[in-house]
């Protein structure tokens, strides 16, 4: 498919959070041919002006894939609320692939709203998909994502990630003091909220299956490191045991009971296990070398990590069963930062060979390795859930920003940073 580059901006204000004070979302990369679709506004029949426009939010998250174009609601040509009114004409005469309709109702004796929304194929005049959610005022902006995620799977058979959460690290200055903040907001950068603050930098973010905790690590006034892990919902913190040496680069096992961890008390950096109720530890690694950045199979049978064995980090794969090691990369002087795909086919990772540092996927079969950002200094990719798209650190105008990647090569975004800067994305698991 020939590309065509194209460059939009749609703001989006993110709450709760000091160092970013406002997202921008820029498309730098696109589909030549994006899918149009019309989200027209949802009907509401209430009084008081809803805290949330449920239309909007839903073209945003389609606008936002770069896959489809969504049309603005001055140009709709009618804006039905129910079935009936649904002429196709007025889409067809439109050039418009796909319609969403919607009304919402405040059911009554209740502080609780019910959406429901159909989903039209335009060229074939079919309602495909009619479905009902029910929420709070406060969740409106989640009913608007799970209508975004039903409807993008009907059409592309993939399942939709605008209900994940994106978590990353900003940091800020203020009279020479540096402020580290572990953040969490939704997939489109609104309800940022910071779960844990430190003076000291946080880096190795990683998400729990359950998508409840997240684990990383933090530098101390003193040099050492420490494992931590945060509850999103209650931010309790729980500070892991410091064995001897350096503690760090935590990943959650699938099943949520261990993590594979990088520590030192031999000398040098090797990978090991926790198992997180007993505390107990299990050695995976012994080389001379340094092994570090462990990360999980989906089946939770092997780990990733990056070792310099050969003489340049490069990506390495262990089995933990065996304890069987292979070398999974050989292109490029650095491979560094590798996470499996979730179906288990690609690695993706951060690739250097005497240039710029992008980020590459390897494909598991081919061993075919593709260069999937044309950004420089990236860092720290990190998969969606569904497997199409994966979010990474990188530099724009001198500050370190969010950007996004789609694993076909096609698509490519960036989120300048307003304040400060951001690193260490990590993109939650599906939201259960």
């Amino acid at each position: 498919m020939k590309l065509l580059r194209v460059f939009f901006t749609v703001s989006i204000l993110a709450l709760a959070t000091q160092a970013l004070a406002e997202f921008k979302f820029v498309i730098t990369r696109g589909y030549d041919k994006p899918t149009s679709i019309a989200v027209v506004p949802f009907c509401w029949n209430g009084t008081e002006v809803l805290p949330e426009q449920i239309a909007s939010i839903v073209g945003s998250d389609f606008s936002r894939t770069g896959q489809f174009s969504s049309l603005a609601p001055e140009n709709m040509l009618s804006q039905p609320c129910d079935n009936n009114d649904v002429y196709f004409r007025d889409w067809k005469l439109l050039k418009q692939d796909y319609l969403i309709i919607g009304r919402i109702s405040q059911l009554p004796g209740a502080n609780s709203y019910e959406v429901i929304y159909r989903l039209y194929d335009v060229f074939r005049e079919q309602n495909i998909q009619s479905a009902k959610v029910t929420g709070s005022k406060e969740q409106l902006r989640d009913l608007a994502h799970a209508i975004a995620d039903s409807a993008y799977e009907k059409i592309t058979g993939i399942r939709g990630v605008f209900s994940t959460k994106i978590a990353y690290v900003t940091l800020s200055k203020e009279s020479e003091k540096s402020t580290y903040r572990l953040e969490v907001a939704d997939a489109d950068g609104y309800r940022a909220k910071t779960l844990y603050q430190s003076n000291d930098s946080i880096i190795s973010v990683s998400w729990s299956s359950d998508a409840k905790k997240l684990a990383f690590t933090n530098f101390e006034p003193n040099g050492k490191t420490r494992i931590k892990i945060v509850d999103r919902f209650t931010r309790k913190v729980e500070t892991l045991p410091a064995y001897p040496g350096i503690n760090s680069g935590a990943s959650f096992s699938p099943d949520g009971k261990t993590i594979a961890f990088v520590n030192s008390q031999t000398g040098n950096p090797d990978i090991y296990l926790m198992d997180l109720e007993s505390k107990k530890i299990t050695r995976i690694t012994k080389h001379w070398s340094i092994d570090t950045e462990p990360s999980w199979s989906p089946d939770g049978k092997k780990l990733l990590f990056t070792s310099e064995r050969g003489g340049r980090p490069q990506i390495y794969q262990v089995t933990l069963d065996t304890g069987a090691v292979e070398r999974l990369t050989f292109e490029g002087i650095y491979n560094a930062r590798a996470q499996y795909s979730s179906d288990g086919k690609y690695v993706v990772m951060v690739h250097q060979d005497g240039g710029p540092f992008h980020v590459a996927a390897l494909d598991l079969a081919t061993r075919q390795l593709r260069i999937l950002t044309e950004t420089d200094l990236d860092e720290s990719p990190s998969m969606a859930p569904n497997g199409t798209m994966l979010v990474y650190a990188t530099q724009n105008k001198g500050r370190g920003v969010l950007a996004w990647a789609s694993v076909d090569g096609q698509l490519a975004s960036i989120m300048p940073a307003v304040n400060g800067h951001v690193r260490e994305p990590a993109w939650s698991p599906f939201i259960r």
